[in-house]
């Protein structure tokens, strides 16, 4: 299994892994908990989401 994107593309955003993982948790946790108020169905899993937009520059880097 193959994981996209690329391990080495989200470091090329987010400096370190330990930091990668708290940035996408972050954002995981406020994506589901958005959902969760609007009551907005989620088609994939926050966590994926939030990996999808790390990939794409759109997640804030909080150091």
């Amino acid at each position: 299994m193959m994981l996209y994107p690329a391990m080495k593309d989200l470091l090329a955003k987010v400096p370190s892994r330990y930091q990668l993982v708290n940035v996408v948790a972050h954002k995981a946790r406020q994506i589901a908990l958005e959902a969760e108020m609007t009551g907005e169905p989620l088609e994939d899993k926050p966590v994926s989401i939030a990996i999808r937009m790390v990939a794409e520059g759109e997640a804030e880097n909080e150091e």
